[in-house]
């Protein structure tokens, strides 16, 4: 069985070298995405980097800080909506409880 080995020439500079970001993380167009394939798939961002001994310039997937921005804004709302429907449920199940316990008091007044 043989394991997989990454070739030198496979391995992306950035991985082995020191870099420096030559532009900043942006969002991929549809001509990017076709064109150059994998690098856009990940997070659908990228940013260009500089490595410094090949003095080559290479694409790198990076977060961007709008789209993390958007997923915690849109976590944070579900997570207070989902607070709000579980604390209706708790106060109809307690009203419901305090309907049946006052029922039942009734009953057993009413049988004395």
């Amino acid at each position: 069985m043989k394991t997989p080995v990454m070739s030198a020439m496979a391995t992306p500079c950035w991985q082995v070298e020191e870099f420096v970001v030559a532009r900043e993380c942006s969002q991929c167009n549809a001509f990017q995405s076709v064109s150059t394939g994998v690098v856009y798939e990940e997070t659908g961002y990228v940013e260009m980097i500089n490595c410094a001994k090949s003095n080559k310039d290479e694409y790198k997937s990076c977060r961007s800080a709008l789209m993390e921005e958007s997923r915690f804004w849109r976590f944070e709302g579900t997570v207070v909506g989902l607070t709000v429907v579980f604390a209706l449920l708790v106060v109809m199940r307690q009203r419901a409880l305090d309907r049946l316990a006052s029922e039942k008091v009734r009953k057993q007044i009413e049988s004395i």
